[in-house]
């Protein structure tokens, strides 16, 4: 019998594990509770209508259709049985393993608020984003419906938690869409009156970037019309409104950006984890006192040159890369790898319309010029010339002619049904 390798989550680890795994001896079963790889660092754009669904997620066996050692099973997991080496899914369905690598990604931390979640959604899935982008267009449509001048400017405020790049990013488009785009497609509305808010509870936004940088994105998002609010946190979030220096805002959208939590991973192995959930192992990737049960990316706590390898895409797949590297060397009776170390790729964040910044080392860069480098990173690691093709003529469509091309509202609220729409 071949060697069994479980993976569960095709994320960034678990794909790229699942791709480095190619021509070893071995027969894979990847278990994901979607049948789609999504590209996380795009997923504001679905939000804020930039782009389609299908521009940056693909289904998980068309990517794997010509792997004949590979198995891919539609489910949720439970939990993983160590002595009986089986993955335990909700459908009852036991995965037998000899390699297990866990990769299942992160949710969203409302620290200790979650009842937050239904009023104000992060963003992690294609669900989240098609959500948010529906509750987000329909503010501007019943804002234009309404007579109640109090009721219309609630529902053209807009408030995002949390100033790191998703928090950046999303604030960014939002004022380009309500204030560039939108103005000449309604009548009884301005949506330049529209009020945009970033909300940090720390001194500074992007606080993984330079003092300088950081300073930079906040000027470059008020003068595009953003309000920066840093200093204090939110302490009431409800479908009316926020709480925020003991001042009320009334709001009907507001995004949650603020943290997240690791996936249940550190109970499936009643194992050691960090504040986040994050299972703590090894330099090599695996549990301690389990060489053969590996957990990567935002589902582990790694330190690399003594510090945490950040939760970020690159890190997760050469995390990935390292885990099927040594699952291999295994395999054929090699020397196991180096410990793994984390190759960081700097930090970038784009702030609207053709502006962006970017920190590597010592090495800072902002602006226009900035935008097409960070443009051409993301669109270098899409998955498919489909992909890159579509992405880039989105954006340069909307680069050309100034209109969002993905502005369309197609599905009921998935969180929580409002009492506007009963």
């Amino acid at each position: 019998m071949k060697h069994r390798v479980v993976v569960i989550g095709a994320g960034f680890a678990g794909l790229q594990t699942v791709l480095g795994l190619k021509g070893a001896d071995c027969q894979i079963t990847l278990i994901d509770q979607r049948n789609h790889h999504l590209f996380q660092p795009l997923l504001y754009q679905v939000a804020t209508t930039l782009l389609a669904t299908s521009d940056i997620a693909w289904p998980i066996r068309a990517l794997l259709h010509d792997r004949d050692d590979v198995t891919t099973l539609l489910g949720t997991v439970e939990g993983v049985d160590r002595t009986a080496r089986e993955v335990v899914l909700r459908s009852g369905t036991r995965v037998p393993f000899d390699t297990l690598v866990i990769a299942t990604g992160a949710r969203h931390a409302y620290f200790g608020k979650d009842a937050w979640e239904a009023d104000a959604p992060g963003l992690k899935t294609l669900e989240d984003a098609t959500t948010i982008r529906r509750r987000m267009l329909l503010a501007f449509e019943r804002a234009e419906l309404t007579e109640d001048e109090a009721e219309r400017q609630a529902l053209l405020t807009f408030t995002v938690i949390g100033a790191g790049p998703t928090g950046v990013e999303l604030v960014g488009i939002l004022a380009e869409l309500a204030h560039r785009i939108l103005p000449r497609e309604f009548r009884h509305i301005d949506t330049r009156k529209a009020r945009i808010l970033l909300i940090e509870a720390g001194p500074r936004i992007l606080p993984a970037f330079s003092d300088e940088l950081s300073g930079y994105a906040k000027a470059a998002l008020e003068k595009s019309g953003v309000e920066v609010m840093t200093g204090h946190p939110v302490t009431e979030c409800t479908w009316d409104g926020i709480t925020v220096a003991g001042q009320i805002i009334p709001a009907r959208t507001t995004i949650w950006a603020a943290g997240v939590q690791a996936s249940r991973a550190k109970d499936w192995l009643a194992a050691e984890g960090d504040r986040a959930g994050r299972v703590m192992v090894g330099d090599d990737l695996t549990v301690p006192g389990d060489p053969n049960i590996f957990v990567l990316g935002d589902t582990a706590h790694v330190i690399s040159d003594g510090k945490p390898v950040p939760g970020v895409a690159p890190a997760a797949k050469q995390q990935g890369v390292y885990a099927a590297r040594t699952i291999v060397a295994r395999l054929r009776g090699q020397p196991k790898p180096a410990p793994f170390r984390y190759r960081h790729m700097g930090n970038l964040a784009t702030i609207g319309r053709n502006a962006a910044v970017i920190e590597y080392g010592r090495f800072k860069m902002r602006g226009w010029l900035a935008w097409w480098v960070w443009g051409i990173a993301h669109i270098y690691f899409l998955i498919g010339a489909r992909s890159r093709l579509f992405v880039s003529l989105s954006w340069l469509w909307v680069f050309l002619s100034g209109q969002n091309s993905a502005r369309l509202i197609t599905q009921k609220e998935t969180l929580k049904e409002t009492e506007r729409e009963k």
